[in-house]
């Protein structure tokens, strides 16, 4: 991490620490009263057995905004690293297969909560002010082991009640179905974690959540776009948010798709990448949940327009994002990115070119660490059918 990230991150927390004073002593007491988002949480510390319980800030009223990643736009990194700091984690260590008991039911029925949640939460001791901040999920502020929780106000979700009670849907249609209802992924995500979906229900660590929500909605939009005509011209789209910059490059070609991500460390510059052709990757990525979230992104739009192309994707994470605050906003990064008016090549060249200019990045830098241009050299005739 260089100098400045740190200078970025100390301040941040530093000013968050300043907020606490907002709530009294807080963080030497053994119970909170707050309105969870409404927000639950599963971890994978020491898997299958692991810690799992809902999210409440010390505050009442509408907290929606504090865990749902689609209304951060607009957002600072600093706004969005308190709004995720203020809520308070509490846990009980349950099997994966716990889905059932009074507990969990309660945890499940805050889930699919239609408003946030009036809750109570009275913990075995005081909680600590340590936060969690594991790049994978958002981050969350302290953590306490739960004595009683008493939750109030839940007004489920029809569409998501309904998949839950249809036990023999399988968890990816189960997905595609909430997804196709309209229902936020963050939302799904959260009831993919807490053991809502599919026959064999089981509780999921979030981050592995939040990783399989987007691969299930991105694959099935990927076979739907395989039936789609090819476009016919090379289109460059671009977006920054938080020290993230985006340059998405769309080319006339069936579907295939690569993510190259550069970061700065120490002054030093890393390169990550994976891709895969039209029958999807058979392997975790080199890059992680960020795959998939971008994958997502591009493939929303492929499918609203009816189209099919290849796509590359080129992420520049500058020193300024200082604390990472989740795939998600990868997700809506791209998003954004086609929604703005891109910019159209001559060719696919022109296309990397322009992608390049955008970022401080040289095209020659990009290439030398992705396959895009190697997998182009290498296709026959079968691609195009």
């Amino acid at each position: 991490m260089s100098s400045d990230s740190q200078d970025i991150r100390r301040s941040i927390l530093t000013k968050w620490h300043e907020t606490l004073s907002k709530y009294g002593n807080l963080f030497s007491s053994d119970s909170i009263s707050g309105t969870s988002p409404p927000s639950v949480f599963v971890g994978s510390y020491n898997y299958p057995k692991v810690f799992v319980g809902p999210m409440v800030p010390p505050i009442h009223g509408d907290t929606s905004l504090l865990d749902s990643p689609e209304k951060w736009k607009g957002k600072s990194l600093e706004e969005i690293v308190n709004f995720r700091l203020n809520l308070v984690r509490g846990t009980q260590k349950l099997s994966i297969d716990k889905t059932d008991g009074r507990y969990i039911e309660n945890l499940q029925e805050v889930t699919m909560s239609s408003k946030p949640t009036d809750s109570d939460l009275i913990f075995q001791k005081s909680v600590s002010s340590n936060i969690s901040l594991d790049g994978e999920s958002a981050p969350f502020g302290p953590v306490g082991e739960i004595k009683s929780a008493k939750f109030s106000g839940t007004s489920s979700v029809k569409s998501i009640e309904k998949t839950y009670y249809d036990k023999d849907l399988k968890a990816q249609d189960a997905v595609m179905n909430l997804y196709n209802s309209g229902i936020d992924i963050s939302k799904i995500q959260k009831c993919f974690s807490i053991g809502m979906l599919g026959q064999k229900r089981k509780l999921v660590p979030t981050k592995w959540s939040i990783t399989a929500t987007d691969d299930i909605i991105s694959q099935s939009l990927a076979d739907e776009v395989l039936d789609y005509a090819l476009i016919d011209s090379c289109k460059v789209f671009s977006y920054s948010h938080l020290g993230n910059h985006f340059s998405v490059v769309l080319f006339p070609h069936r579907w295939i798709y690569e993510m190259v991500e550069a970061w700065y460390s120490n002054g030093i510059l890393g390169f990550g990448s994976d891709f895969e052709d039209a029958r999807g990757i058979d392997h975790p990525p080199a890059i992680a949940g960020a795959y998939f979230a971008a994958k997502l992104g591009v493939l929303e739009y492929l499918s609203a327009k009816k189209i099919q192309s290849g796509a590359v994707i080129l992420r520049e994470i500058r020193p300024e994002y200082a604390i990472p605050v989740g795939v998600w906003q990868v997700r809506e990064g791209i998003r954004e990115a086609m929604k703005q008016t891109p910019v159209i090549a001559n060719n696919f060249d022109h296309a990397l070119n322009l992608a390049s200019e955008k970022l401080s990045i040289s095209k020659s830098e990009w290439l030398a660490h992705g396959n895009i241009s190697k997998l182009m050299r290498q296709k026959t005739l079968s691609d195009f059918f």
